[in-house]
């Protein structure tokens, strides 16, 4: 057993929540560590965070007709005993292909941490499958599945803008205050909205949605530089979820993939518009040794939050070359 497999197990006896509603983001952060070669602190690491956590949850009665259960938080040990169940006598491909397309609707679950986890474990399964990362899958669905939650006024994209004006162009909610139930619950209300997260022009194909969602990861990167003053902690997720989505593309059928950009479009634009400010500021001058380094320091810093935004970033700075991104990691552990 490597030492991602052995931090599964230990995290596997843990809820997917803490204090009544905070994300479990430990299975979410060893493996961002493992991936970029910190296997020696993930113990360590998951010494200190193990203490913050809750017990796995005891299910209430078995899930019969899953749809009048989604959604319902109440429910998440019972999310947990049949996914639990699922995993063992299905491929996780399978599951996954089956179990997608009805929770991509619903990508804003928990602040978008259902679709994030998911992202993490499939690219552990990717590397290498092994019972503890087909059962960390099954977790994160099911967290998924207790959490479901629609972005409001999320569809298909049918405008004829570019990613970057069209995050130019988002409205924000009047009141950013209170969690983002009470925020999302104004976007409805606010002007301009519904033609706001409709307005990117549509991929025209499999390959282009692969590439229109690494712009919105890029932007919203870059993005995180100007606004990330004001919620640090929570716009990590305006990059982290298109993330997550975009590592899930490879193990869909090409007709999920449409449908999961426009809502990993939606979940960026979501998170945006109810915490970014109006104005932004200049970006911080941050001097970026390399992205090594970039993750070396996140690492050091050891706030989950940044550890994901790291990881993130170098996805970005890999595929385009642009250093800026990695910049944003480094803003995340002064703010954070």
């Amino acid at each position: 057993m490597d030492t991602l497999d052995e931090a599964y197990a230990r995290l596997h006896r843990t809820g997917p929540e803490f204090e009544g509603w905070l994300s479990n983001h430990g299975p979410m952060a060893v493996e961002a560590l493992v991936h970029h070669g910190h296997q020696t602190g993930v113990h360590r690491w998951l010494d200190s965070y193990l203490d913050r956590l809750d017990e796995l949850p005891r299910g209430i009665q078995p899930i019969d007709d899953w749809r009048a259960a989604l959604g319902d938080p109440k429910r998440t040990g019972d999310w947990l005993a049949y996914f639990a169940r699922i995993m063992d006598e299905t491929p996780w491909r399978t599951v996954l292909a089956t179990w997608w397309p009805r929770l991509l609707p619903g990508i804003a679950a928990s602040a978008t941490h259902g679709v994030i986890r998911v992202g993490h474990a499939i690219r552990a399964l990717g590397e290498r499958t092994t019972p503890e990362r087909v059962t960390e899958l099954g977790q994160a669905l099911a967290y998924w599945a207790a959490r479901w939650q629609p972005v409001p006024g999320a569809g298909p994209l049918t405008g004829t803008s570019g990613v970057g004006a069209a995050l130019d162009r988002l409205p924000r909610i009047p009141r950013q205050d209170g969690g983002i139930r009470d925020r999302f619950a104004q976007l409805p209300d606010v002007p301009g909205w519904s033609a706001s997260v409709a307005a990117p022009r549509p991929p025209a194909d499999p390959a282009d949605a692969a590439r229109f969602l690494a712009e919105v990861v890029h932007r919203a990167s870059l993005d995180f530089l100007r606004y990330g003053h004001a919620n640090p902690v929570m716009l990590v997720h305006a990059v982290t979820a298109p993330t997550a989505v975009l590592r899930t593309l490879p193990e869909l059928e090409p007709a999920q993939w449409l449908p999961s950009v426009a809502a990993a479009w939606s979940a960026t634009a979501a998170v945006t518009a109810v915490y970014a400010p109006a104005g932004a500021l200049p970006p911080p001058p941050i001097t970026v040794d390399s992205a090594a380094e970039t993750f070396e320091r996140a690492s050091r810093n050891g706030d989950e939050h940044v550890v994901k935004l790291a990881d993130a970033v170098l996805d970005v700075h890999a595929a385009t070359g642009d250093e800026a991104p990695l910049a944003a990691a480094l803003y995340a552990a002064q703010l954070i």
